[in-house]
């Protein structure tokens, strides 16, 4: 589950007045971006994969387009974790848990717990929680989020997390309350209508949730402890989905091959590989698409590169289209050692999924690999003119620098990167070693200059707050 680290409260902004009732929408921005940027930087379980992220967004967004209120920025990520959770943070963070993606029995499902999520940020439930308390102010804050990440599958760390806090009842915080849940259902069940999914979806997974509850009513599903279900809100939940029309919304084929990619992960490679020989030989299987995927990523992870181009080659009759499946066939040519071929497949690709982030990082990786230290540093560059946030663009381009052994632009590109991670004095340093390069002409060492006099300004703001 999501431990955050020790200094997660020093991360977290100035709240300004505690006395204040409810935290402002850009305060809950700023707080859920420090919250998940040091679960990025420091949480093993944090899924750090541009196909599974873009699924996720692409879904997410989707939704979030049909909420009722007034639209905000969501962003939605997964954590590597087989319990069946989901999370809201402050700010339009939603976290995901990949055993909920592969609980899901259908698109509609995860699409109705995401609707849900939605809710609370819309609704901010959070900011709400902590405005009733009169608990705005940064310890509590951080061990009220701590303790409802840690709550999902580790009581433990939920208790140790509550008792760094200064909020005397802080325990009966870990849970949204009824009222809450019951808002979230109803603004929920609007979102996934809206966005063209089965509103019985809602429905159906809490009712698979509290029958599971049942069965093992000391290991309760994540969900539930932070989520507390009655009899009344499934029948709730019901009701409404009766009222509404009923359609059968089949799932997307991105949906299949995230899942069969999570699949593919799962314990030794092995084990996968027979998982998805079985599905084809006895023809079990939601998708035949997603099983020869799931198959040739397996026996990719297997090394057994022969067998996987068999499985790509399966695919290519079955004239499914998806950026996943170009990227999985050009690593398959890069791991068998045909970067030409690779870099083929991505060339022609990319013109089909023009912003498809897996596409375009694994182009730049084979350009490296194929030794176009040139040609990468091209193409990450055009890449970040349209993407200038990008970390990992901005990571790929400091790799070609180094290739190419220009040393000062290679510490300017990675001090981008560790500026974006919110990582001030390690780009302060990357800065610093630029500047001794001498390396470079003068306009590129008055830019190191000037950024670096940026960074040194936003640091000296920062450290003040704390």
């Amino acid at each position: 589950m999501l431990l955050a680290p020790p200094a997660l409260a020093e991360g977290l902004p100035d709240l300004g007045d505690s006395s204040a009732a409810d935290l402002s929408p850009q305060m809950e921005r700023r707080i859920g971006e420090s919250i998940v940027r040091d679960i990025r930087l420091h949480d093993a379980s944090y899924v750090d994969d541009a196909e599974i992220q873009g699924y996720l967004n692409d879904l997410g967004g989707r939704l979030a387009a049909n909420t009722p209120g007034p639209h905000q920025d969501f962003e939605f990520f997964a954590v590597r974790d087989p319990t069946l959770n989901a999370f809201a943070l402050p700010g339009g963070y939603i976290g995901v848990h990949t055993g909920l993606l592969l609980a899901a029995q259908s698109e509609s499902e995860l699409a109705a717990v995401l609707s849900h999520e939605i809710a609370h940020v819309e609704q901010h439930h959070i900011a709400r929680m902590v405005g009733k308390q009169g608990q705005a102010n940064l310890t509590s804050l951080a061990a009220l989020v701590v303790a409802i990440l840690a709550a999902g599958s580790n009581a433990q760390v939920a208790q140790a997390a509550l008792a760094t806090g200064t909020a005397v009842n802080m325990q009966t915080q870990l849970n949204y309350t009824r009222e809450f849940e019951r808002e979230a259902d109803r603004i929920g069940m609007q979102i996934l209508e809206s966005s063209g999914y089965e509103v019985q979806g809602m429905a159906s997974f809490f009712v698979r949730l509290q029958q599971f509850g049942r069965l093992y009513e000391n290991n309760a599903p994540a969900y539930l402890r932070t989520h507390p279900l009655t009899t009344e809100r499934i029948a709730d939940m019901e009701n409404r989905a009766a009222a509404r029309s009923q359609r059968q919304v089949p799932d997307s084929l991105g949906f299949q091959l995230v899942r069969a990619k999570l699949r593919s992960e799962q314990g030794m490679p092995a084990d996968a590989i027979t998982d998805f020989e079985a599905q084809l030989r006895e023809k079990k299987y939601a998708s035949e698409v997603a099983a020869h995927y799931g198959l040739a990523r397996a026996q990719l992870r297997a090394k057994n590169y022969t067998v996987a181009a068999r499985e790509v080659a399966a695919l290519r009759r079955l004239n499914a289209s998806s950026p996943m499946i170009e990227t999985l066939a050009a690593e398959v040519q890069a791991a068998s050692g045909d970067i030409s071929a690779a870099l083929n497949t991505y060339r022609e690709a990319r013109p089909r999924f023009p912003q498809d982030r897996a596409l375009i990082y694994g182009a730049i990786d084979a350009q490296l690999l194929a030794g176009r230290a040139d040609e990468a540093r091209q193409a990450a560059a055009a890449e970040l003119r349209t993407f200038p946030s990008d970390a990992h663009l901005w990571s790929l381009q400091a790799k070609a620098y180094a290739a190419l052994g220009k040393r000062l632009l290679q510490h300017r590109s990675q001090a981008e990167v560790y500026a974006l991670q919110g990582q001030l004095r390690a780009a302060i340093e990357q800065l610093q070693i630029a500047q001794k390069a001498g390396d470079a002409d003068f306009y590129e060492q008055s830019a190191v200059d000037a950024r670096l006099r940026e960074l040194q300004r936003r640091q000296l703001e920062e450290d003040k707050k704390k």
